[in-house]
């Protein structure tokens, strides 16, 4: 092995050691948060269909 070859493969093995801790990280963060929601009673969503006071209003077009 060459020692181009030998950089080229403890480049790659550093790569691959980078994103192996950030997909740990971002593992952990997903976790960390899991079961949380809702726990106020409250829904995730307020008012997602729109203000109801407003009624639509309908024109034919003219001309």
């Amino acid at each position: 092995m060459s020692s181009e070859e030998q950089n080229a493969t403890s480049a790659a093995e550093e790569t691959k050691r980078k994103f192996r801790e950030a997909l740990e990280r971002k593992q952990k963060a997903a976790s960390r948060g899991k079961g949380e929601s809702h726990l106020d009673g409250q829904g995730a969503a307020n008012r997602s269909q729109g203000p109801a006071s407003h009624q639509r209003e309908f024109r034919r077009k003219s001309g």
